[in-house]
């Protein structure tokens, strides 16, 4: 049976940096503060490219990085909470414009856990025969979903794009995912899309289209759920801490992270950790992280590496990768 094997990494953001310091001028808060609860020195912010954008740049330097063309790839799923449109998909729009005629595409919608979920697509639709060379992309403007008057998020979010081209091939690749969903808790993150309004009902416009959320529900969810799904992938594949040369979390917030290391009774070097840089950029953290990696040379072929996120839904899920690139 053929695997999923990593071919390509590629990410992109936008040029604009927005600091602490800067945030400090629109909203009541103050680099200390931030960066003591989160970790958060800076984020990138779009000045006009939506998610589309950025996703076709990240794809371009994923597929470039590949030794691929567009037309080689057969099938595309982006990731994101912040769509151009309700329809047609982002992917479609990614599709057409870099010309990757032959691929099928589709959105998924799980929040910050997008890319994990695109992983066990992935890994079915290969292992399966379906497709050959499949792009994933995890992409976000979330700065046009944020409400820029509460200080409790819209310090926390960056806008940014990570994607991977994984390719059929008998190399070991996605070797274990696993996913899931506390739906009963989808209220402690939300962001509401079109009100009701018809002839017949109105909705008040005021709650709908900006992120909301129970920041310390969400702390105590994550806080367990990263130990517990590096447990369940080390369990499921027989494997130590000690064998796993990269955990790559999701990038909300350097305490949680530092919290499930405690957890795990492992050094925080065992966690790669981007966000001072660029914030929480939802489904785009890992793949963005990926890609830094690589071209930092952190990774060699036979590296173990547990990708692992949380989001709203709450969704939830954890992935190993065996780097083959």
């Amino acid at each position: 049976m053929k695997k999923a094997k990593i071919s390509g990494v590629g990410c992109y953001y936008p040029d604009n940096i927005v600091t602490n310091d800067d945030l400090a001028k629109i909203v009541d808060t103050s680099d200390e503060w931030i960066h003591k609860r989160t970790g958060i020195r800076k984020r990138r912010l779009s000045t006009g490219e939506n998610t589309s954008d950025l996703a076709v740049m990240a794809a371009k330097n994923a597929i470039k990085n590949a030794g691929l063309i567009p037309e080689d790839i057969d099938l595309i799923v982006l990731a994101t909470t912040s769509p151009d449109f309700l329809t047609p998909s982002t992917a479609a729009i990614v599709q057409g414009r870099i010309g990757a005629k032959n691929a099928a595409c589709f959105d998924i919608l799980a929040a910050c856990s997008g890319f994990i979920y695109g992983l066990k697509i992935v890994k079915s639709f290969i292992e399966s025969g379906a497709y050959k060379k499949v792009l994933i992309i995890g992409a976000e403007v979330l700065s046009k979903i944020l409400d820029w008057n509460d200080r409790n998020t819209c310090v926390l979010f960056g806008d940014g794009a990570g994607a991977a081209v994984f390719e059929a091939a008998e190399e070991s690749g996605i070797e274990t995912v696993n996913i899931g969903t506390y739906g009963d808790k989808a209220d402690l993150l939300i962001c509401k899309s079109h009100p009701l309004n018809n002839p017949y009902y109105k909705e008040d416009m005021d709650t709908f289209g900006k992120i909301s959320m129970d920041g310390r529900e969400v702390y105590k969810f994550a806080t367990n759920i990263i130990p517990e799904q590096v447990n369940l992938i080390l369990k499921e594949n027989n494997l130590k801490i000690e064998d796993i040369k990269y955990i790559i979390p999701h990038q909300a917030n350097l305490r949680i992270i530092e919290t499930a290391a405690k957890k795990l009774n492992v050094s925080m070097d065992k966690f790669y950790v981007n966000l001072n840089e660029y914030g929480n950029t939802s489904a785009a953290c890992i793949p963005i992280c990926m890609d830094e990696m690589n071209r930092h040379g952190l990774l060699n072929n036979g590296d173990k590496i547990i990708t692992v996120a949380f989001g709203g839904g709450l969704t939830f899920g954890a992935a190993l990768i065996i780097w083959s690139k």
